[in-house]
């Protein structure tokens, strides 16, 4: 398995009541398999995995196995606090099928880098499914730096990373620790399309929840070296990507979500997107059904 392009971070829909909408979440994956979407991530942050319990998170990941039938992989985020927490739950999407684990680094606790080293190789060691580390200083309270992916990166089931940091030089550095058994992906939409230019296998993207046909065609755009179509189709996605970021990750692509008829609500302490960016959601609503439109024009 080598990850690679457009992979989704899949949001979770609930009801307005707050269970799991099961129609809904099996709409959203049969669409995103249709749209082009090249791999799937099942209950990471976008997911709101820190909300759901082990029935409803296997249900998920289960289900979306089962509609994917082999044909892109899936990736169940299993990130704690505590590494046995991570073990554990590492330990069950492996038993329940998942092509590989998306770890956070441990949120709130700050390991220092020493830590981070030895909780990433005890999941990868005995976790029994390959590992995408991912980072996200901005959530987590703690940067894995890129001497410690290094360090990292030629264990045998630590098969990438994930990085959500945006900076320059960031992505530079772990561009030079690929290898035939280590990928990079970006994790940061608005810079993905630089991200990919630079060399980066793919991006875990969040609007792709919404835009699945458009992100897969910059992806397409960027991995193929073709710079300035890449940036200029970029340009048309600008708006989805600030969109995104007008209010804490999901609540901001959920309100998009709601109004493609894919659920409605969030669970605590997570609320629903504030009435002074109803109009923004609105316009993001029907930009992202004018950017699928077009891409299925160009694909017909």
């Amino acid at each position: 398995m080598r990850l690679s392009g457009s992979i989704t971070a899949l949001a979770t829909p609930f009801t307005a009541s707050g269970d799991l909408d099961r129609a809904a979440w099996k709409r959203l994956v049969t669409a995103q398999l249709e749209a082009g979407t090249q791999g799937l991530v099942v209950a990471g942050s976008t997911g709101e995995a820190a909300m759901l319990d082990e029935a409803e998170y296997a249900w998920l990941l289960s289900s979306a196995l089962d509609l994917v039938a082999g044909r892109v992989p899936v990736l169940a985020g299993t990130g704690q606090a505590s590494t046995a927490g991570t073990l554990a739950a590492t330990r069950r999407v492996a038993a329940l099928g998942a092509d590989a684990a998306l770890v956070v680094v441990p949120p709130y606790v700050r390991p220092t880098q020493a830590g981070l080293i030895a909780h990433f190789r005890a999941v990868a060691d005995d976790g029994d499914v390959p590992v995408v580390l991912y980072n996200v200083p901005g959530r987590t309270g703690t940067d894995m730096l890129p001497e410690t992916v290094a360090a990292l990166a030629p264990h045998p089931r630590i098969v990438g990373i994930k990085e959500a940091h945006n900076g320059v030089e960031r992505m530079q550095a772990l561009l030079g620790l690929r290898d035939a058994g280590f990928v990079v992906l970006s994790g940061d939409d608005p810079t993905a399309a630089r991200a990919m230019l630079s060399g980066a296998d793919g991006t875990i993207s969040v609007v792709s929840n919404i835009i699945p046909a458009a992100f897969r065609q910059l992806c397409d755009l960027a991995r193929d070296g073709r710079a300035d179509e890449a940036h200029a189709w970029n340009a048309r996605l600008q708006p989805i990507h600030t969109f995104s970021g007008i209010e804490s990750n999901p609540i901001p692509v959920k309100a998009v979500l709601a109004r493609q008829g894919c659920g409605h609500g969030l669970r605590l302490p997570l609320t629903t997107l504030a009435d002074a960016h109803r109009a923004q959601a609105d316009d993001a609503a029907r930009l992202a059904a004018d950017l699928e439109a077009s891409c299925r024009a160009r694909a017909a």
